[in-house]
């Protein structure tokens, strides 16, 4: 039997957070899990990546970097990785979660080309990608990086999976962290409101503190990721509430795609007090998630949250006022 990884220490390989263990790690995969979602990719995966996922399933590695011998658009000189997606369905950062390989090829439109096994800090706009273009859908995968930003540009990362796993450094051999985080610390504490967020403070009545409140839960995010982004992450979906709240009750939203139009406005790309790019992704299961569970409704104004829903907004905003 092949035994992966030989003169490789991986006992303080994963960073077991709390935010890794639950959006990330998922129970030891079965034979019958393996099959199925190598049926459902279309792939079959590497056995060292089967390997690793059978000690320890999906995660984030302490290790978040690969040098590259070319510029990227994250950086330039390597590629950053958010976490390592298991092998399940339940979770969304899993090979078969609703952020997994197949929607990244189907909703964001990723060449079909392998397995979208890990993503990157930037919320969706590059990927990292078990390539099966050379070896065929049974053979032995290249890794490379997918950059959405530069037409789906592929940057060659590693003959395999396991030349990946033991290429990745640690953010310090290229820290700006310490920097990017203070940058993004300034801008929640001190900086303007795009003017549409704005005018939707100022004329909101409920919250005269609501302005604070944003800002509150946005350092909350910056502390928990080290960086301010909006994902599928709870504080985040608060965030998506409080925009849409505040926005509907100064205008009339006709239909959802109407809203989503206007998003990028409030938070996402204008001013100064912005999360600097955002997916679009993820603002459209949310509201997806909102119109299912019927938390949104019609009335004569327009889309609304229910009472019920606001009520339960208005308790989660306890604890940052």
């Amino acid at each position: 039997m092949t035994t992966y990884f030989k003169d490789f220490d991986l006992t303080n390989f994963w960073d077991d957070s709390q935010y890794a263990l639950k959006e990330y790690v998922d129970k030891t995969p079965s034979d019958a899990d393996i099959a199925k979602i190598e049926l459902e990719l279309g792939y079959k995966l590497p056995a060292s990546y089967l390997y690793l996922m059978k000690m320890h399933n999906g995660g984030i590695p302490v290790n978040t970097c690969f040098p590259t011998a070319e510029p990227t658009s994250w950086a330039e000189d390597h590629v950053a990785v958010t976490g390592i997606f298991n092998i399940g369905f339940e979770k969304a950062y899993s090979l078969g979660g609703n952020l997994g390989s197949r929607f990244m090829i189907e909703d964001w439109g990723y060449p079909d080309i392998g397995v979208y096994f890990a993503d990157c800090p930037s919320a969706g706009h590059d990927m990292i990608l078990l390539d099966y273009r050379k070896c065929g859908k049974n053979g032995e995968p290249e890794v490379v990086h997918v950059d959405q930003e530069d037409d789906y540009k592929i940057t060659f990362l590693a003959k395999d999976f396991e030349s990946f796993i033991k290429g990745l450094v640690h953010e310090e051999s290229y820290d700006t962290s310490l920097l990017d985080y203070q940058d993004d610390l300034d801008m929640i504490q001190q900086a303007a409101f795009t003017p549409l967020l704005q005018s939707l403070c100022d004329a909101h009545q409920l919250h005269p503190n609501i302005a604070n409140i944003i800002r509150k839960i946005s350092l909350a995010i910056l502390e928990e990721k080290n960086f301010f982004a909006l994902h599928a992450d709870p504080q985040s979906y608060l965030l998506y509430d409080l925009q849409f709240m505040l926005y509907t009750q100064q205008h009339n939203v006709v239909a959802m795609k109407d809203y989503l139009e206007i998003y990028p406005s409030i938070m996402s790309l204008e001013g100064d007090f912005s999360t600097g790019g955002y997916s679009p992704a993820f603002v459209q299961d949310w509201a997806k998630e909102k119109t299912k569970l019927q938390q949104v409704k019609q009335s004569k104004q327009g889309l609304r949250f229910t009472d019920e829903y606001l009520d339960s907004i208005h308790l989660a905003l306890k604890p940052y006022q």
